[in-house]
């Protein structure tokens, strides 16, 4: 755990942050699994939620947010940005007597579009940029976010924008990520619903084993996703099918499902964004409008592009 003026851990060398020091860091939403790459693809949308934290003489977290969960969300540490935070400062033995962290909130929540992997990116990424050098060190930040989190696939895009395609090491190793860039003619709606579903809730639902012909599917399919996704829009619906996450959850969210069987029967590649009940769908650009006039009772459609990665912003 971080701390806030108290002295080291070990013989690790302890370095004081100023009070009056401040940084800031911008984050996107991002999708993960897109359909058959569960916990290994993700893509970086064009909205971010923004976090600066200024280190102040009083101590311990005090955590202000605004936009999306304004009330909802804790003011102190226990907050995701503070705890991601707070483990990153007692990795680095930064040491300060205080912290004012704001949090400009734009990611829905609990919809399936990473504003959990956001905060611990942000908290994180903080902390990194409270460091001696004041760089955020993007590699660092994915793999200490990527174990906070658990798994790799909305962190990455997180860090690292555009589609990415994230592992680990002997797959238990420290995780790794690549970025590939999404081709232009490739566009993007999001279905953003009125109800909410926790990560873990979908993740109970998961089966502990599947069937050898449902892994070489999801394998197949997910290798032609990156094809379809940096130039060949045309394999998008058949890269998009998935057999193994999305029928074991569909209880969890039957509307959910059956939006994306709705769109599925019209051959629009969709699948469900992340852990859900978001759903996201690829089309051309001609057919964006299409998408967003449907009518699909609680859901609201939203274009979204593709978003680059972490980034610093200015004091």
């Amino acid at each position: 755990m971080g701390r806030f003026g108290g002295g080291t851990t070990g013989s690790r060398a302890v370095t004081d942050v100023a009070p009056g020091t401040t940084v800031a860091v911008s984050v996107p939403a991002t999708s993960g699994n897109l359909g058959a790459g569960f916990d290994c693809l993700g893509l970086a949308l064009d909205f971010r939620d923004d976090y600066r934290a200024r280190v102040v003489e009083k101590a311990g977290f005090q955590v202000e947010t605004t936009g999306i969960g304004a009330d909802e969300l804790p003011q102190d540490g226990t907050h995701l940005v503070a705890q991601s935070m707070n483990v990153a400062l007692e990795k680095l033995g930064l040491r300060l007597p205080g912290v004012q962290v704001l949090c400009r909130n734009r990611i829905p929540h609990s919809r399936g579009l990473g504003s959990s992997a956001a905060a611990i990116v942000g908290g994180v990424a903080l902390a990194y940029a409270l460091g001696g050098d004041g760089e955020i060190h993007r590699a660092k930040v994915f793999q200490l976010a990527a174990e906070l989190e658990g798994h790799p696939d909305n962190a990455a895009p997180a860090v690292f924008g555009g589609l990415t395609i994230s592992w680990k090491e002997q797959d238990s190793g420290p995780a790794q990520a690549t970025s590939l860039t999404v081709a232009d003619d490739i566009s993007t709606v999001i279905f953003l619903p009125d109800a909410i579903s926790p990560t873990t809730a979908a993740r109970a639902a998961l089966p502990k084993q599947v069937p050898l012909t449902d892994a070489v599917h999801n394998c197949a399919r997910s290798a032609m996703l990156v094809a379809a996704l940096t130039g060949r829009p045309e394999l998008l619906f058949e890269a998009t099918g998935d057999q193994i996450h999305q029928e074991a959850r569909r209880q969890g969210y039957p509307a959910a499902m059956a939006l994306v069987d709705e769109l599925r029967s019209r051959q629009i590649a969709a699948a469900i964004s992340g852990a859900g009940p978001g759903v996201i769908a690829f089309c051309q650009a001609d057919q964006v409008d299409e998408l967003i006039d449907l009518a699909i009772e609680g859901y609201q459609p939203r274009q979204a592009s593709v978003g680059g990665g972490l980034t610093q912003l200015s004091n």
